[in-house]
């Protein structure tokens, strides 16, 4: 994976805006992709960053980018929380909630819905989505919105700025380790 490819499925949690991003990422063998995830995470590590697969397959991996700080906020959030141990989540713990969210994509070919509570998205719109899926929601962005419409639409166009002006300053020369924010 380029730098750049990694930039613009990445640029808010880099920029430290959001907790976590997940993109796909394809690999010719297993080995390549051990080595790419080690490579980033030397990188990225020291500026309080992880990165890991969630899934893997022979060619194929779902790759999380994350900050594990603000991730364990924002499981201990009031409505996050009651969510996680409504789906049997043990705790918010965020290691072992991480453990049990690998262990149920493993399991499964399709995402379960409390991932977004991973990916910085709102609780009430987490929850909305869990209870309606496609029904009642209000907008769609990086996610679908049943509650705060506007702080929504705020967040997503914050989201797409960033990203463009990471990939900008990516084309003009800086590097992965400059554009990261330390925390």
């Amino acid at each position: 994976m380029s730098e750049q490819q990694f930039i613009r499925n990445t640029a808010p949690t880099l920029a430290g805006i959001k907790t976590a991003s997940l993109f796909p990422y394809r690999y010719a063998s297993r080995a390549q992709a051990i080595e790419a995830l080690r490579r980033y995470n030397r990188q990225l590590t020291p500026k309080g960053l992880r990165l890991l697969p969630l899934r893997m397959t022979d060619r194929f991996a779902m790759l999380y980018l994350y900050r594990p700080g603000q991730l364990g906020t924002d499981l201990q959030n009031r409505e996050a929380a009651a969510l996680l141990r409504r789906e049997g989540y043990p705790g918010c713990d965020e290691e072992g909630c991480l453990r049990e969210l690998r262990r149920r994509l493993a399991g499964s070919a399709d995402f379960p819905h409390e991932i977004g509570l991973f990916l910085s998205y709102p609780p009430e719109d987490v929850r909305g989505f869990m209870e309606h899926r496609d029904r009642g929601c209000k907008c769609v962005g990086c996610w679908k919105v049943y509650g705060d419409e506007a702080a929504a639409r705020r967040k997503f166009a914050q989201y797409a700025q960033c990203t463009d002006c990471y990939l900008r300053q990516n084309a003009q020369g800086a590097t992965l380790e400059h554009l990261t924010v330390k925390t």
